[in-house]
C-alpha cells in the first residue's frame, strides 16, 4: 500500500432491484469494500439502490458533488438485459470519460470468458471524483477491480491536480 492511498475516500454503490428489496445478498459490494479497505482507501458510503436511471443519477451526484467522495465504484447494471442501465445513467453524470479503464477491464475479462464482450461498464470523472462501473457478479467484479487497482492511486492523484509524471512507473 502506498503511504498516500489512505488519503482517498471511496463509496460503493450496488445497483440491484432484488438487493435493494433485501431479496439478494450483495456479495460484489461486500468484496469491493473489503478489497479497497485492505488497500488503504477509506469507505465513506455504501448503498444498494434499484436499477432505475434517475435513482442512479441522483446517487452518483450526491456522492460526487455533495459528499465529494474521491472514488465511486458501482457494481451491477452493466450488461445487456433491459434493466441494465448503469452506463446510460453514468454518461449523464460524468464530465470526462476514461475509456482505457473500461477497455482494460473488458480485455482482461475476455481472456477468461467471451461473455465479457457483453459488459458495457464505463469509467469517468466528475469534478475531482473518479467513477468506475463494475459488473454485478462477484467473480466479474473481482476480476475487473484487480485490473484497475494498480492505477487507482495515480489516477486519483492526477484527477486532483497532481503534477507527477505519468511515464514514471513506481515498480
Amino acid at each position: 500500500m502506498s503511504a498516500d492511498q489512505n488519503k482517498y475516500s471511496f463509496a460503493v454503490l450496488t445497483l440491484s432491484d432484488k438487493g435493494s428489496r433485501g431479496e439478494r445478498e450483495d456479495t460484489s459490494g461486500a468484496y469491493i469494500k473489503e478489497k479497497l479497505n485492505a488497500g488503504g482507501y477509506r469507505l465513506l458510503a455504501y448503498n444498494i439502490i434499484p436499477d432505475q436511471k434517475q435513482v442512479i443519477i441522483d446517487a452518483l451526484l450526491d456522492l460526487t458533488d455533495r459528499q465529494k467522495i474521491d472514488l465511486v465504484i458501482t457494481t451491477g447494471g452493466t450488461g445487456v438485459s433491459p434493466t441494465d442501465i448503469t452506463p446510460e445513467a453514468m454518461m449523464e453524470v460524468v464530465e470526462r470519460e476514461i475509456p482505457g479503464m473500461a477497455e482494460a477491464m473488458r480485455a482482461a475479462s475476455m481472456l477468461i470468458t467471451p461473455r465479457a464482450m457483453l459488459s458495457r461498464g464505463k469509467a469517468g470523472i466528475r469534478g475531482e471524483s473518479l467513477i468506475i462501473n463494475l459488473p454485478g457478479s462477484l467473480k466479474a467484479a473481482r476480476e475487473n477491480l484487480d485490473v484497475v487497482l494498480p492505477v487507482l492511486n495515480h489516477a486519483l492523484e492526477k484527477i486532483k491536480g497532481g503534477t507527477g509524471d505519468c511515464g514514471q512507473h513506481p515498480l
